[in-house]
């Protein structure tokens, strides 16, 4: 159904042997280097380790398709990429493919101007300094995107910015030096020319950090999500981009591709939850056999193989009509695997721990933590029933 190119299978060849010889030992040596420290919001040094390897080994910025700034990879060819890395969860970053900067990125090559690109995407494509996608708020459902009340009003050759966000996942990193921010420019506009996006730099007067927040008690350091106020921030004019008005355009154009890279990642940490419970089933034994050999265990198993093929496949297929008709006719099948991949990685998850009993939900393994990170994802760009909806409309168009 999809042709596989003789440059993906090299690069993926490439990129499982050094998960192997690499990340997986390093994920290990991370946690305790964190963990030891004293500060938790500091990187472990690991990771800058990993990040020079594999920059050495000509695996970095793989992304970023139709854009001479990444590897020249399609969607399609990237997805297969994105599995690999997103088994691990240091891998992305080690690759400099770590969300929310791939999208970040993706935004400044798209729609940011040479200065923009200049000061803030090349030191981020050098993997020298992070970012953060503010455009959540506590007060209102940000659900609907047209709810966003931040404030961004034009004042001279400045803007200034005041709101209270949060879930602005990076922003506790101490790399975090960016951020791009959703607000309103014009409340009486219509309804979808009302938003505009606007790069705020984190260390500007009035951005604040107030907390972090956990993910089923999870920091998720050191990159972390953090709730941030911005009070009376004053920006250039020349940090906005596009123009006023064209913060829903962007968006749009910056979760197509998003949504593949974090659908193709559950599908890898659903992959390596499957290999936990195959190996947790052979070396178990319960009621004078092994695990594996009780029907209920293999029926679990069976119904996990057919579930991560079926979500890989429609992945894929989102990620080919991507790259051969585009973002905007592919919207249905985008919006589907933001439903199915969270979904089905979270079922797979779920029966690893089940599998593993009491040690499934301590942090002796890493089956908790990658459940909250499946979970949270039902929620990020937009919870499942938006989507729902939306393929709803699509499907009734058709009469």
């Amino acid at each position: 159904m999809f042709e596989t190119t003789e440059r993906a299978t090299k690069l993926a060849n490439k990129l499982t042997a050094f998960m192997d010889e690499h990340v997986y030992p390093a994920e290990a040596v991370f946690e305790e280097q964190l963990e030891s420290q004293g500060d938790r919001w500091q990187v472990p040094p690991i990771m800058e380790d990993l990040k020079a390897k594999a920059r050495e080994a000509g695996l970095w910025n793989l992304f970023l398709p139709e854009s001479d700034y990444g590897a020249g990879l399609t969607n399609l060819e990237y997805a297969g990429l994105c599995e690999i890395m997103g088994r691990s969860p240091i891998g992305p970053e080690a690759f400099n493919c770590s969300a929310p900067d791939t999208g970040n990125m993706e935004v400044l090559v798209r729609y940011g101007t040479p200065e923009q690109r200049k000061q803030w995407l090349e030191p981020l494509l050098d993997g020298k300094i992070r970012s953060c996608f503010a455009m959540t708020e506590p007060a209102v459902a940000s659900s609907d995107a047209t709810n966003i009340e931040a404030s961004i009003t034009r004042d001279g050759d400045d803007y200034v910015i005041n709101a209270r966000k949060w879930w602005t996942s990076g922003a506790m990193d101490k790399r975090c030096k960016i951020s791009i921010f959703m607000g309103k420019t014009d409340p009486n506009a219509e309804k979808h020319k009302q938003q505009s996006m606007i790069l705020v730099p984190m260390d500007t007067p009035g951005v604040k950090v107030e907390r972090g927040l956990t993910v089923f008690g999870y920091d998720h350091a050191p990159h972390g999500h953090a709730e941030v106020t911005f009070t009376n921030v004053r920006v250039p004019a020349t940090n906005m981009l596009l123009g006023e008005g064209r913060g829903f355009e962007i968006a749009q154009g910056r979760l197509g591709p998003g949504r593949i890279h974090h659908c193709m990642r559950q599908i890898g940490q659903a992959e390596r939850a499957l290999e936990s419970i195959r190996a947790r089933a052979m070396e178990r034994v319960a009621f004078g056999k092994p695990l594996a050999e009780q029907g209920a265990l293999r029926h679990m198993v069976a119904e996990c193989r057919i579930e991560i093929d079926q979500a890989r496949l429609l992945t894929l297929h989102a990620a080919d009509k991507m790259d051969k008709v585009g973002n905007k006719a592919a919207r249905a099948e985008i919006a589907m695997i933001k439903v199915v991949a969270p979904r089905v990685a979270g079922r797979v998850i779920d029966r690893a721990i089940q599998v593993h009993g009491g040690g499934g939900v301590s942090q002796d393994f890493p089956l908790a933590h990658a459940y909250g990170h499946s979970r949270t994802l039902r929620l990020a760009d937009g919870p499942d029933e938006v989507h729902l909806e939306s393929i709803a409309k699509m499907e009734f168009k058709k009469n």
